[in-house]
């Protein structure tokens, strides 16, 4: 199934009659009297009528598109209105915060922004309000009404759009992709009907995501050319019992994150997984004892796991498939799989030399694909210096075994001499059920920081040293409840900006300098 133009998208498939209907846990901020179920005609009819806001308010072919505001679907409807238009949309998570926002804006200088929020606009020449509009701003009943231009089309390697990195480690990188990279590489691979993985036409598709990330775009891109029975779209995992009880799904897509605080719900009476064949997983790794309560949470005989490991700037670049039994034998979430063959190749370096490190060693991990993005906005010079002969790198130490799987480590700004700490974080996990979330802090001069997350805050001393008793040493753990970490609209956990509130600074035994 070949990926459409995104600007045409939803109007394409339409006129292939399909029966998709669309169920949201919550009504679209763009539309916010249209309720919560939709077929791909009236989400068409949605992107050709933001396509005509969107030129009222200022946006031409070339410029671009800035887009901030709650979590939920319609920022990839709003891409696919900018698109249409010839515009670059650029998708800003709401969890950024106004000094970070400014400096995204500053780079982008967006000819129109979209918001549901106070924003510094001093980059921007006009704002369109999702809410109460400011001085000088529109709102939505401003443009309503306004017919949309025909649809105009761009160059394959044009940009496309632009989406910004986690920004674990500080300000988020603005990563522009094309046709060629995201739609052509990317989309129009997943969009094959893969036996077991691929979408089928009798599927309830689930998806609870951070829309503003690329990720979605691309799956946009497959999903609805694979006319599947049912898509739900979730902007709040909390609403998942909810909402996927009435509508129960046969594959789920989530972030890591989500996946987290659904264990409860899967193990619940009220468990809503029951039906599901296929589990995926991006963005970052998933420990093991999440990975079992999902897929012990299913009713199916061999429900599948699929992890895909990558990055905004590149696309998945690896894929594992667990099963019940393999995900019980597995003892840490660092194995990321194999590299798609005849699609991304793989090599791990000394991150000194960059000279080639034999299988089986640790280093730098580089990549080579043709999805690999063409630019940062306002930092091509970063971009340039992760660039070595044509070889990205991804900024993660691994190791490639002998059988060709890849084991991550660790970030590079993150490592700990003599220690893994995802590793680590698996193990503690894995020992301890009632803990949420590990996350592990390196800094010199003193031992590693575990920064423990359970449900109330509390962990009984006896079992957190009966656990890590055969561990390197670890600093004494800091207990902390869920909302108590400083997270990405992905979900990650901001380590840099938690280690200065725990130990009052930032330094690490990393360099940071691919970050």
């Amino acid at each position: 199934m070949r990926p459409h133009d995104m600007g045409t998208l939803f109007h394409e498939v339409a006129a292939r009659r399909t029966h998709t209907v669309v169920v949201l846990d919550r009504p679209f901020d763009i539309a916010p009297d249209r309720g919560t179920l939709f077929t791909v005609p009236r989400l068409a009819d949605l992107v050709e009528e933001a396509a005509g806001w969107l030129h009222a308010a200022g946006a031409r072919a070339g410029e671009r598109v800035a887009v901030v505001k709650r979590n939920h679907y319609d920022y990839d409807l709003l891409a696919c209105a900018a698109v249409r238009l010839g515009a670059v949309p650029a998708l800003l998570s709401a969890h950024l915060s106004d000094d970070v926002l400014e400096t995204l804006l500053k780079r982008l200088e967006p000819a129109v922004l979209v918001t549901d929020r106070p924003v510094p606009a001093h980059h921007v020449r006009r704002v369109l309000s999702l809410g109460v509009p400011g001085a000088g701003e529109l709102a939505l009943d401003d443009v309503r009404g306004t017919r949309a231009p025909a649809p105009r089309r761009r160059h394959d390697d044009d940009p496309l759009i632009v989406n910004h990195t986690s920004g674990t480690t500080g300000t988020p990188k603005l990563v522009v992709h094309t046709t060629s990279t995201i739609v052509n590489r990317l989309a129009r691979f997943e969009a094959l009907r893969f036996p077991v993985v691929g979408t089928r036409r009798d599927d309830v598709v689930a998806n609870a995501s951070s829309y503003a990330h690329g990720r979605t775009f691309c799956w946009t891109g497959s999903v609805f050319g694979l006319a599947p029975r049912k898509i739900v779209l979730l902007s709040d995992p909390a609403s998942a019992g909810e909402v996927l009880g009435a509508h129960p799904p046969t594959t789920v897509e989530a972030l890591p994150t989500t996946y987290v605080r659904w264990r409860p719900l899967a193990r619940g009476p009220d468990n809503p997984f029951r039906d599901v064949r296929l589990f995926v997983s991006t963005y970052d790794a998933v420990h093991p004892p999440v990975v079992r309560t999902m897929l012990h949470a299913s009713r199916r005989r061999l429900p599948l796991w699929m992890q895909g490991w990558g990055q905004t700037e590149t696309g998945p670049l690896t894929f594992r498939f667990l099963t019940r039994a393999s995900v019980d034998r597995a003892a840490h979430a660092r194995d990321l799989g194999r590299p798609l063959p005849g699609r991304t190749r793989l090599r791990v370096v000394d991150p000194v030399t960059f000279r080639p490190v034999p299988r089986g060693r640790p280093g730098l991990v580089l990549t080579r694909t043709k999805a690999r993005c063409t630019a940062y906005v306002g930092e091509q010079d970063r971009w340039h210096d992760k660039d070595t002969d044509g070889w990205w790198n991804t900024g993660d130490l691994g190791v490639l075994t002998r059988t060709g799987t890849v084991l991550l480590l660790d970030r590079e700004v993150d490592t700990v001499p003599g220690l893994s700490c995802l590793r680590t974080e698996d193990v503690i996990e894995d020992r301890l059920p009632e803990v949420l979330e590990c996350v592990v802090l390196g800094t010199p001069g003193s031992p590693p920081v575990p920064v423990v997350v359970t449900t109330d805050g509390h962990l009984d001393p006896r079992r957190w040293r009966s656990a890590v008793g055969d561990l390197p040493p670890l600093a004494p753990p800091r207990v902390v409840t869920w909302d108590d970490l400083p997270r990405t609209g992905t979900g990650k956990v901001r380590r840099l900006e938690l280690l200065t509130r725990l130990v009052g600074h930032a330094d690490t035994h990393g360099t940071g300098r691919w970050t």
